[in-house]
This record gives structure tokens, sequence and C-alpha cells, in this order.
């Protein structure tokens, strides 16, 4: 603890403290201030997060036909840390976590039941079965990757080949100078440790809540605050000793081992299921996502008075920039030996396919379920979607199998996420961390995993899970702006990078 950052770790550490107690003394009105918060946001700057989302995906398209898409991160005699299916499997493990293996068999539910309004979408129709399908693709693909790596890579140049410290104020010296490196510097890094710290506690509330009504159907043991306990303790347990151990230990094993457990799913869902409904529909709805690109990317719904974009796009949106800025630390850091356009190769093309064709896989198979079944739409509308999600499991071939395999995905991908996050927030936390001495403190990393742990355990039993994500999508704000200051940064570098580049000085 010596080696503590204490403006950067106290503020937000103590604020997630403070949410965490008054959800849990005062969960009406800690619910009531949260949703009104979080609906003025969505209301008033839902549009500048579905167009920041557009730009920095213009700069990761601009970023790799530039100059510097031939720089390698670290200079051009640096070795990469990591071989190249480590990295791949690291990076995308790291940014996907349990999110992907629930929304993508539930979140096509809410879109083929309750369409946008002023879309004229009939529910349950044709119409509705391309737009849910469609919409998969503008959550789960190209956008939010490339929220991700501006940052990450804008961060990874800074840190290796500008010599910069371990902060994410380093990814605004291009613009700022030196002046980014006080106190500026102490509250930007303080400000999204409260946003991730947050945003980790939703992330893991949704995966015991998912663990819990898998085990629910599983055993018969209610999916109430006592078995989320022992879920959350052992999750906590296994991503809070992984990350303990290293970056060349817990999390390269762990996520080598997710991203065998993902292909094993993929292909055992493609070929048990509906093969030739899920192709046509994935072509179908690719084209359709195509087509209507820009007009889907900046839907607000304002005309018409729609709340459905805030709902869904914005609110994805506000979360992903909120994750993007501390976890680009991390991303950043492992990319050492690679070069720039292999770096937006690893971080933005290869997992935008794979969330495409997750999406393409388990969202084809829902819906498939749903236009087939008619049960299942019931089960959704009086049992939750966690409910709905194993009543679709359960028709799957081999599904007592199955259904524990995917369990353990779940709980696979929420804690090999968490294990590289937590080794984020611990080195932001920390002072003396150089390329030369990449780890933080063990000491800090457990606290930031215990804090989560029993502060996200909190919220979903006293508050539900709402409050504590209201939370983290109004972090998505600042780290917005933190993000498109990034992308202006990495332009300026990207046409002049020999001029920051001290590598070859």
């Amino acid at each position: 603890m010596k080696n503590l950052r204490h403006t950067v770790f106290w503020p937000p550490f103590l604020l997630v403290l403070a949410a965490g107690i008054v959800s849990f003394t005062n969960k009406d009105a800690f619910i009531n201030i949260t949703t009104k918060a979080n609906d003025w946001l969505l209301m008033h700057l839902g549009g500048l997060f579905s167009l920041s989302g557009l730009l920095l995906l213009l700069v990761v398209v601009i970023v790799f036909f530039s100059p510097l898409g031939k720089v390698k991160i670290g200079g051009k005699d640096a070795k990469p840390m990591l071989n190249l299916p480590n990295w791949i499997a690291i990076a995308l493990t790291t940014t996907v976590a349990a999110g992907v293996t629930f929304w993508g068999l539930v979140e096509p539910i809410y879109h083929y039941l309750a369409p946008p309004e002023s879309l004229n979408i009939t529910p349950e129709s044709h119409e509705a079965v391309i737009f849910s399908m469609s919409t998969m693709y503008l959550h789960w693909t190209i956008t939010p990757y490339a929220i991700y790596c501006v940052p990450a890579l804008m961060f990874a140049f800074a840190y290796y080949n500008m010599k910069k410290s371990f902060s994410l104020s380093s990814t605004m010296a291009p613009l700022f100078g030196s002046k980014i490196d006080g106190r500026w510097g102490k509250v930007i890094d303080a400000v999204c440790l409260y946003t991730l710290a947050l945003g980790m506690a939703a992330a893991m509330g949704t995966a015991v809540i998912n663990l819990g009504g898998g085990l629910n159907y599983l055993t018969g043991i209610a999916s109430a605050p006592a078995s989320w306990a022992v879920i959350t303790a052992i999750v906590m347990t296994t991503f809070v000793i992984s990350a303990a151990s290293g970056l060349m230990n817990g999390i390269r094993i762990l996520s080598d081992i997710n991203m065998k457990v993902y292909v094993v799913i993929i292909l055992f869902i493609f070929v048990a299921g509906p093969s030739s409904f899920i192709i046509n529909l994935g072509v179908e709805s690719f084209g359709h996502y195509l087509t209507n690109f820009f007009e889907k990317s900046l839907f607000t719904g304002t005309a018409s008075g729609d709340q459905w974009p805030q709902w869904w796009t914005v609110f994805y949106w506000a979360n992903w920039f909120a994750w993007a800025a501390i976890t680009a630390l991390f991303l950043g850091r492992i990319s050492y030996g690679y070069s720039v356009r292999t770096f937006i190769i690893v971080n933005f093309a290869f997992p935008s396919f794979f969330g495409g064709l997750w999406m393409t896989i388990f969202g084809g198979t829902t819906i498939h379920r749903l236009i087939t079944d008619t049960k299942i739409a019931d089960i959704f509308n009086t049992g939750g979607p966690e409910t709905a999600l194993y009543a679709i499991l359960a028709d799957v071939p081999l599904s007592a199998v199955v259904i524990p395999f995917y369990l353990f995905i779940v709980y696979l991908s929420f804690v090999t996420a968490a294990d590289s996050n937590i080794s984020a927030m611990a080195g932001i936390s920390s002072t003396g961390i150089t390329p030369d001495s990449p780890e933080p403190s063990i000491a800090i990393k457990v606290i930031w995993g215990v804090s989560i742990a029993v502060i996200s355990w909190m919220m979903i039993s006293f508050a539900k899970i709402d409050g504590i994500k209201m939370l983290s999508n109004l972090g998505g704000l600042p780290a917005m702006i933190l993000c498109l200051l990034i992308g202006a940064s990495l332009l300026k570098v990207a046409w002049n990078p020999q001029k920051y580049d001290k590598t070859k000085q």
C-alpha cells in the first residue's frame, strides 16, 4: 500500500462505497435520484453519445491507413510480450465479458416483442425479426469496439513510444503537453476509476443473477440474496487470485481456456440448432444493417418522442464509454511489440467479427424459438429474461450438458474480464508502474476486487441491478468527453508519428 496514489484511489473508492451504503439504507431515494439523473442524461445528450461512437469509428479507419499504421508499439526493436494467439484471446475476453453470453440470447426477445413505435414495426412480425437481428449487429460489432480501440491504441503509443506514465492523462499529451501531467491528470484518472468500478459492479451483478437463474434451473435453489452471496464469493475469489498471479499466469491461462469454450459452444449451437435459418437470417439482417447503418447509428427518436434509442442504443454507448477508458490501460499494456495496424486488427476487426458471429448464432437461435414456440414470449413476460434464456437453452439437444457448460462459460467470461480490469484499476491507483515493473501490489488488487464484489451483492440484493447500471451510465458522460479528446490526440499523432515517437530519438 506504500505505492498508493491517494488522490486517485480514495475519492472513487469512497464514492463507490457510499453508493453501496445508500442503496442498502435508503434504496427508494437512491433509485429515485439515479433514475432522474439517468433519464436527463439520455434524453438531452443521447445524440452526442451516438455521434461520438461514429466519430471514433472514423478515427480507427483513418489511423489504420495513416503513417502511424506502420509504427511498432515499443519501437522497431520491440519483441512481443505475448504471442499472437494469446494476445487475441486476452484482448477478446477482456472486452466481451459476461455481457455477450447473456444479451446474445436475451436482447433479441426485447426487440422482437417491442420494436421502436416510431418506426411503425409491428411486434412479432417479419420486420421485427429483421430489426431485432440487425440491431444486434449495431450494438455488438464495429461501433463499440471502435470505442475501445481508440483510447487503448493511444495509451499504448503514449506509454511505450512517447515514454509517458501509466495514466489516462498520458493519452492527451499530444494535445496539451506536460500541462496534463499534474492535478488534471489525477482528476481524469479518479473519474475513470470511479466509472469502471461501478461498471464492473453492474456487470458482476448481471453475471451473478444469470448464474443464480441457472443454478435455480438445475437444482431448484432459489435465485435470492443468499445464493447470490455464495456465487459472488466464489467469483470474487477466483478473479482476485487470478489477478494477483499477474498477466503471464492467471489472465493468460484463463483467457486461453475462455477462447476454447467459446469456440466449442458456438460450433455446437450452430450445428445442433436451426443452421440454415441462422445463416439466411444473418445474411439478410446484415444487409439491412449495412444499408441502414447511418440511420440506425444516429437514431435518437427525438422527432417522434420515441424513447427506445435512450433505453437501448444510447444506454449501450454510455456504458461502453464508461468501460473503455480504464480498459484501455490494460489493452494498451499488452500490445507491446506489435504494429499499430496489427493492434487495430486484434482489438477492433477480430472482436467485431466475433461479436457478429456470436449474435448471428445465438440471436438467430433465439428468434427461431420465438417464431416456432409462442411459449417463450409468455415465459419472458412472466418469468423475466433469465428464465426465458434457460427455456431457450432447454430446447437445445443435450441440454442437460449444454446448460451447465453455458453456466461455466458465464462464470469464466466474467472472471477473465474482471481479472484484467482489476489489474488496470490497481495499476492506475499505484505509483511506480513502468514497462519494467508493470504489476501493482497484490494488496491493491485485493481491495478493489473485494470492494466491487461486496458492492455488487449489496446492489442486486437491495436496490436491484438497475440502480448501479444507471450510476455506471452516468459515468459515460465524462468518459465520452475524454475519449473524444483522446481521439483528437490520436489523429494528431497519426499524420506525424516521428514527432512523438521517442524510441527513434
